[in-house]
């Protein structure tokens, strides 16, 4: 199942909200933004986060709330601890400048508003899990309209294919047409065997059922990709850069500008699932 790295889960209880975000990224990387007092809980968290997840950047913030908490009070262990440490460097640096009131209330922790609950340390986690869960859901269902979209481009990718097909016949039938127009026009007796080997290297250069065998069986791995269980989005990235090397060499290749104009139509259509695929686990 093709999973987007893309999604939004908020979860509360009580006095706690998790609120988890993920976007692409090429691993996983994961930011928790937790109050100071629950620091302690990073280490189980983040395992946590992996164990649901591979690739993204993840942002999960943790807020806690409660009655005690609505009024800020004054941190005086703080306060006692910067007097002392200010009183030591007035020591030393009797020229340093002293900070403002203004200053020390706007020191990290002086107004202290959180008060450390032991008892929610397990329902922190429960509720994380439970953000993962609705994330992880999320995510699922954002991979599957991102695997509609690919397969519906997919569907125009193989249309272009067999009209490629179905006109080089009469594209390779016109160019010996025309070269063999131009050659009576000269008046001039040319070596048969001569035309012969310009015709050959005409057919031969313009032969892109190789091309065109390659690119339905990239579109094969491509489905066979989306329809797999566990991450694809690397493999899927990889498959990309195959079809636009046979797209590329195809475009190379064109004797006419309808097929010069399949290619290019090709490209838009590979540059469009891979702007998707960006997205994807």
């Amino acid at each position: 199942m093709i999973t987007s790295m893309t999604a939004f889960a908020q979860v509360e209880r009580e006095q706690l909200s998790w609120q988890v975000r993920s976007v692409n990224h090429r691993f996983l990387d994961v930011t928790l933004r937790l109050p100071d007092h629950y620091k302690h809980l990073e280490p189980d968290l983040r395992t946590l986060v992996k164990k649901y997840l591979t690739r993204g950047k993840v942002e999960a913030v943790l807020r806690v709330s409660s009655e005690q908490q609505q009024e800020k009070k004054l941190n005086e262990k703080l306060l006692q601890e910067l007097h002392h440490n200010l009183n030591t460097i007035a020591d030393y640096l009797p020229e340093a400048q002293h900070p403002s009131t203004l200053d020390l209330l706007k020191w990290p922790g002086m107004l202290d508003a959180e008060v450390y609950i032991e008892e929610q340390d397990p329902q922190i986690g429960q509720l994380l899990e439970e953000s993962l869960v609705s994330l992880v859901q999320m995510r699922n269902r954002e991979g599957s309209e991102t695997a509609r979209v690919i397969e519906d481009k997919l569907t125009q990718l193989t249309g272009i294919i067999a009209l490629v097909r179905a006109e080089l016949p009469d594209l390779l039938a016109h160019q010996k047409a025309r070269l063999l127009e131009r050659v009576a026009e000269l008046q001039t007796n040319f070596d048969q065997d001569r035309i012969h080997q310009e015709l050959v290297f005409l057919a031969n250069k313009a032969d892109v059922a190789e091309e065109l065998e390659r690119l339905a069986s990239h579109i094969i791995e491509v489905r066979r990709a989306l329809n797999a269980e566990g991450a694809s989005g690397r493999r899927l990235d990889f498959l990309m850069q195959e079809l636009n090397r046979e797209a590329n060499t195809l475009s190379s290749k064109s004797i006419a500008v309808s097929s010069t104009l399949n290619a290019v139509d090709m490209k838009v259509i590979i540059e469009q699932m891979r702007e998707q695929i960006q997205n994807i686990e």
